[in-house]
């Protein structure tokens, strides 16, 4: 998988068709939260966006491809 860059992650909050999620695992709480959503670039990648929004701006945290069962969380709980 070819690394993501900076347009394809403004890509993906631009193309975004659902909700951000909280990443509410033990290991992962942050304040404030970590939000996560998964969307496509304009070439069609799907890319998993984690980010923290902090004192209005917003932190990326990571983006990266996602696995299977990150698809079909956001599939269930994100749209």
């Amino acid at each position: 998988m070819p690394p993501v860059d900076e347009d394809e992650i403004a890509q993906c909050f631009a193309n975004k068709c659902g909700v951000n999620l909280i990443d509410d695992r033990e290991d992962n709480q942050t304040d404030p939260p970590t939000l996560w959503f998964i969307a496509e670039t304009d070439r069609g990648r799907l890319l998993k966006i984690v980010y923290v929004f902090r004192n209005g701006i917003c932190h990326l945290k990571t983006a990266y491809d996602p696995n299977q069962q990150e698809i079909a969380i956001y599939e269930k709980f994100g749209k």
